[in-house]
């Protein structure tokens, strides 16, 4: 079943990629059974796991449940290696037939009607490259990740230095967060999150997908930058949501702590990764838009940040 084939196009193509969460990306596919095929046939979505080289046996108890799981179309593969979260996910594509590509984090739940409320959104908003529902942490807030705005150095300098915090709902000082805009309707955002990442398979295809200069962290925000550039729109459907548990792959979120597969050189590596992420985010988009004085400010803040972790 994990060989490449051809079959007619389904609505949706769920992309997962695994590192050594085996059981919570088994957890996270069998929501996706239970409620998604209440709601369509099992011949309208695909899933797809890729798997970066995990040393818990992830292979293996994947295979095993795709024997066992009620879902028509479900790929295993191996990527061979930690070859990072772009280009883990990219392993994916040719094996995707979707008019639909939903990138998705093992370490999340599917809740009843999102998938269908969010096929039925990018189908009545044709101008959407990508969208993402309310994606909600253990604590039933918000994941900040889900609604941002792009990481300019004064976005950067107000989020850092909490001034965001003091005034919440300013667009002045609240870019990152774009805490003013009205929670509850369904609004256009710079960016969202990588754990849930709906996306027209068009505008996938008009950027080259994931940018494979990021290892992890970072490369969600690329996405959706490359999605604007292209002239594509990006949207926050809060009417449907997902459980997000949240770093239980990196080990770096003091919200799964309890769950976390990652061990201190793990978590090492990936608080490397995230600011190499900004610099790299930095260089790409902004260097050449900004003075001198600008462009070292802001890698004076990044190390300076580097160095509290």
């Amino acid at each position: 079943m994990t060989d490449l084939f051809v079959m007619k196009q389904t609505d949706l193509s769920i992309i997962i990629l695994n590192y050594n969460t085996k059981a919570i990306t088994i957890e996270a596919i069998r929501s996706i059974e239970k409620n998604y095929l209440q709601e369509v046939s099992s011949g309208t979505y695909e899933v797809i796991v890729t798997d970066n080289a995990s040393s818990d046996g992830s292979l293996e108890a994947l295979k095993n449940f795709q024997r066992q799981t009620k879902i028509t179309s479900f790929h295993v593969i191996d990527n061979g290696g930690n070859i990072g979260f772009s280009a883990g996910n990219n392993k994916g594509i040719p094996y995707a037939h979707g008019r639909y590509i939903l990138f998705l984090n093992p370490d999340t739940i599917v809740y009843p009607k999102t998938l269908s409320r969010m096929v039925s959104f990018m189908d009545g908003h044709p101008k959407a490259g990508a969208a993402t529902c309310k994606v909600e942490v253990s604590d039933g807030h918000l994941d900040e990740a889900a609604h941002r705005g792009f990481p300019t150095p004064w976005n950067g300098f107000t989020h850092f230095s909490k001034l965001e915090k003091l005034f919440p709902k300013s667009s002045i000082f609240a870019g990152y967060t774009q805490g003013w805009k009205d929670m509850t309707k369904i609004h256009e955002v710079d960016a969202i999150v990588g754990a849930f990442l709906f996306v027209r398979r068009e505008a996938g295809e008009a950027i080259g997908w994931w940018d494979e200069d990021y290892f992890f962290y970072g490369e969600d925000l690329q996405f959706c930058y490359d999605l604007k550039q292209e002239g594509y729109q990006i949207y926050y459907v809060p009417d449907v949501s997902i459980l997000h548990y949240g770093g239980v792959s990196s080990g770096i979120k003091k919200r799964s702590q309890a769950m976390t597969t990652a061990d201190k050189e793990r978590k090492r590596k990936i608080q490397k990764a995230r600011f190499s992420a900004m610099r790299i985010f930095y260089k790409k988009n902004y260097e050449k838009k900004y003075p001198e004085s600008i462009n070292w400010l802001v890698g004076q803040g990044i190390t300076i940040l580097e160095k509290m972790f």
